[in-house]
C-alpha cells in the first residue's frame, strides 16, 4: 500500500540493532498522482518553516508543484517590498515538493533566482515548479514566480484555495492568470538519495 514502508533490522555501530525504513516499490495499483499526494501530505505535515513562513501548497503532481504565500507586514523588507528571502524560500518550497513526488527522498543540491519585480504587502505569491530534466539521481527544475495584485483581475481571493494539508484542493497545472506579473525566475538542482527514509 502506498505510504507504507517495510523495515528490516541491520547491525548498526553501537550494541543493538537498527531499523530502518525501507520504501515500498510502486506497483500497477498505485499510481504516481497517488504517490505524489502522498508526499504532499506527510512533507507538509513534518516542515514547520513553512508552515512558520504562511506558505501554503496549492498543487502538486509528478514532477511539479505550487505553493502560495500571502504577503504580510513579517514579509516586508525597509524598502516596502518583499525580502528576496521569502521570494526564494517559497520557490524553493515549490522545488521541494516537486523533486520529492516521485517518493524518493531527494535534496537540493543547488539554487539560483533571478528577481525581476518588487512584491508588495498583500500580494498573493504563486511559486509553480515544473521538472525540466530527469538523470540518474540529478534532476533540474525551473520554478516561476507569480504576483497577484490586489484588486487586479488576478485577486488574492481567486488565488487563496487549498491549504498545506490539502494539495488536491486548488485548480490543477494552468499558467499564470491574466493580471499575474512574474516576479522571479528561480532553478533548483536536485540530487535523489535512496538511502534515506522516504518522503511519505
Amino acid at each position: 500500500m502506498l505510504g507504507a514502508s517495510h523495515t528490516r533490522s541491520t547491525r548498526g555501530r553501537g550494541p543493538g540493532d537498527v531499523t530502518r525504513k525501507d520504501p515500498i516499490p510502486q506497483t500497477a495499483d498505485v499510481s504516481e498522482q497517488e504517490t505524489a499526494d502522498r508526499v504532499a501530505a506527510a512533507m507538509t505535515a513534518q516542515d514547520r518553516a513553512i508552515r512558520e513562513a504562511g506558505i501554503r501548497l496549492l498543487d502538486i503532481g509528478p514532477g511539479r508543484a505550487r505553493t502560495a504565500l500571502t504577503v504580510t507586514e513579517s514579509h516586508v523588507n525597509g524598502h516596502g517590498i518583499v525580502h528576496g528571502g521569502y521570494l526564494f524560500f517559497l520557490a524553493d518550497a515549490a522545488f521541494s515538493f516537486a523533486c520529492n513526488s516521485h517518493g524518493v527522498s531527494t535534496v537540493a543540491a543547488g539554487g539560483d533566482i533571478a528577481f525581476l519585480r518588487a512584491a508588495r504587502l498583500g500580494d498573493e505569491l504563486v511559486a509553480e515548479a515544473r521538472e525540466t530534466a530527469l538523470s540518474g539521481r540529478s534532476g533540474i527544475y525551473d520554478v516561476t514566480v507569480t504576483a497577484s495584485r490586489v484588486g487586479s483581475a488576478g485577486s488574492p481571493s481567486a488565488s487563496r484555495v487549498g491549504s498545506a494539508g490539502s494539495p488536491s484542493a486548488s485548480r490543477v497545472g494552468g499558467s499564470p492568470s491574466a493580471g499575474d506579473e512574474v516576479v522571479a525566475e528561480f532553478r533548483g538542482r536536485s540530487r535523489a538519495v535512496p538511502n534515506l527514509p522516504p518522503p511519505y
